[in-house]
């Protein structure tokens, strides 16, 4: 596989003249053309606050296309709860959104061609391959894990163990991904590493909650705002 895409880097370089005699300039993609998963490589800059689901998924397709993914249908792995709005004509529950309905039925595999899972209830269990050294970005790139300087391991989800959203009450989704205040959000650990061996604590979309919805909240517990990525297939 590795030969493969060293031949396939060769073939997208380009002969340039220098200076200095030829040289060769050579422009790698990030990832493979199957690339289906990534976590993002930064957040949105406002802590929680992604723009909602729809922000969220704009997020996720632009980190792809920069990293030279032609794909247009990437969905952030992010469940919402579900609210009751209250108005002049009485209240109506707004219902929530799972998380794993949004990102389709796999397979799934990351920027190096690994596979993630064959589909979503291989993800949903202990036969998932998210780790350190598979849950990449965008770019190929591995994702600072507990143990790291900045420990960034706490990914965004809102989610339960199963990928739906959570029905334990209070907020777990920063006001459907809207806040970067008040709130709190569950995130999951793509380590699969916590304080114990928990089943929780080493959960890849269901840890605990965040410290706060801000910027400067979520580092508290070992955030930077990132998130899953998934192409909906």
């Amino acid at each position: 596989m590795m030969n493969l895409r060293l031949k396939k880097a060769a073939a997208l370089g380009c002969l340039c003249l220098g200076a200095g005699g030829l040289s060769v300039s050579t422009s790698l993609l990030a990832q493979d053309s199957d690339m289906s998963f990534f976590i993002t490589s930064v957040g949105s800059g406002k802590g929680a606050d992604l723009g909602g689901l729809e922000g969220a998924d704009a997020h996720c397709n632009e980190l792809a296309a920069a990293a030279g993914s032609e794909s247009k249908d990437w969905k952030a792995y992010l469940s919402v709860n579900a609210k009751i709005q209250r108005g002049d004509d009485g209240a109506k529950v707004i219902p929530g959104v799972n998380a794993r309905d949004r990102i389709g039925n796999g397979p799934w595999h990351n920027a190096k061609g690994d596979l993630i899972a064959s589909n979503i209830d291989e993800l949903h269990s202990d036969k998932n391959n998210i780790s350190k050294e598979t849950g990449l970005d965008e770019n190929g790139n591995m994702v600072n894990a507990r143990g790291d300087k900045p420990n960034k391991h706490d990914i965004l989800t809102g989610s339960d163990p199963l990928g739906m959203y959570s029905t334990a009450g209070g907020d777990t989704s920063c006001n459907g991904w809207t806040s970067s205040a008040e709130g709190s959000a569950i995130v999951g650990h793509h380590d699969k590493l916590g304080l114990s061996n928990d089943r929780h604590m080493v959960s890849w979309n269901s840890a605990h909650g965040s410290a706060g919805c801000g910027e400067d909240a979520l580092p508290r517990t070992g955030g930077a705002g990132l998130f899953y990525c998934f192409i909906a297939k």
